[in-house]
């Protein structure tokens, strides 16, 4: 087809949370083995021959290892990653023998198997690949360089005008590596008082600004399976605590629904970490009860704060300003709808562990029950399971 697939230059064009859990992992479960799968939730149609470009993209990342400018902005900047795991990200390569594409039709199908440490890394790259191949494998064009800057100007000043944070999230279903640092460039340079960082450490090094992430869904999906569903939440926050000893202070909510989530976040975490991510169901009805969770507990929320990060654009951000605001602090974190807002229709893709090898020797599924109603993900059997041992009617 004539298409570069030489597209990532950094082993840090990640996000920062992937970086973060592959350090609590390298230290508590070095020996876990996980699955992970791509689900095509916008039943997209992959032109042929789209698999041998993905797999020559995914051939060329073994090639990528972390620089000594690199290394100094991640000592410089993330002081709570431990010497010893920045050593081990020096000297770790991508594995492409881990990566498994096969195309029938239309269809594509890619998995990812190996030591959990290791694959964890794969999840945010791949889906940045698909994404960007897909729009060039079958000739879309999208606005000129003139006009993404101006889009994101126009939300900037939104975002200033509401005097609120943003960080930019949307690494994993970019539109290409190039939008996405004609945005992020954009960003710090007429930033105002809005923006305060990347989700992307490669764009957080490249243009000055801070790094941002903690934990994501498959950290609490792993300690489902190895610890049951019951232990899952307070088992992922103590050992996030454990590794990190208060730094990367923002709790994930929504796993196994949020109303599961707070009976497990007790006075003790509650202190401890300094606020919740919110990334599904509805967000006013989250803040409230998020704020009526601390005042139960003595907890004053305007010393707490809320990361909202679930499918934002400006009018979303705007509705949950004016709803939340002076309530609890809150930020945003906004992914697609700034780097993939180029005229064309956004991928609808994930890639979700599906599967653990826990300390027993036995592959155990891993699901997340969503707080939006249908959008469970995992085996049914497993599903059922899951709600009938958290008391979960929905």
């Amino acid at each position: 087809m004539g298409i570069n697939t030489r597209i990532f230059n950094s082993i840090l064009d990640n996000d920062f949370y992937k970086f973060t859990m592959q350090c609590a992992v390298v230290k508590l479960f070095p020996n876990v083995k996980a699955k992970y799968k791509f689900i095509n939730r916008g039943q997209h149609e992959f032109p042929q021959g789209f698999d041998k470009l993905l797999r020559e993209a995914v051939d060329y990342m073994a090639q990528l290892q972390l620089t000594k400018d690199e290394k100094h902005f991640i000592i410089r900047t993330c002081p709570y990653l431990n010497p010893a795991y920045i050593d081990f990200l020096e000297g770790y390569r991508y594995d492409p023998s881990e990566v498994h594409i096969k195309q029938n039709g239309n269809d594509l199908e890619v998995k990812v198997e190996g030591f959990w440490y290791r694959t964890i890394l794969w999840e945010v790259p791949l889906l940045s690949l698909i994404s960007e191949l897909y729009y060039k494998a079958t000739g879309q064009t999208s606005w000129d360089d003139e006009k993404i800057i101006k889009n994101t100007l126009d939300k900037v000043k939104l975002f200033n005008d509401l005097d609120v944070r943003f960080a930019e999230f949307g690494t994993r279903r970019r539109h290409s590596y190039h939008a996405h640092r004609l945005v992020v460039h954009t960003l710090e340079t007429f930033n105002g008082k809005s923006f305060i960082g990347s989700s992307n450490v490669h764009m957080a090094m490249l243009y000055n600004t801070k790094p941002i992430g903690t934990h994501a869904h498959e950290w609490f999906m792993f300690h489902a399976a190895e610890y049951g569903f019951k232990m899952s939440n307070t088992m992922a926050l103590e050992h996030w605590v454990d590794v990190y000893r208060g730094d990367l202070g923002v709790a994930l909510s929504d796993t196994y629904t949020t109303e599961a989530f707070f009976k497990q976040f007790d006075k003790k975490f509650s202190k401890l970490f300094d606020g919740v991510r919110h990334d599904s169901g509805d967000p006013i009805e989250f803040a409230n009860k998020t704020i009526e969770h601390y005042k139960h507990l003595g907890i004053n929320p305007h010393f707490k704060y809320i990361i909202f990060s679930d499918g934002l654009n400006p009018e979303k951000v705007e509705s949950i300003t004016h709803a939340t605001k002076d309530k609890i602090g809150i930020s945003f974190g906004i992914g697609t709808n700034l780097t993939n807002d180029v005229g064309l229709r956004p991928m609808n893709i994930v890639i979700k562990l599906t599967q653990v090898l826990t300390s027993d020797n036995e592959w155990v599924d891993t699901l997340k029950l969503s707080d939006e109603k249908g959008k469970h993900t995992g085996n049914q059997k497993m599903i059922d399971l899951a709600k009938e041992i958290l008391r979960i009617e929905q």
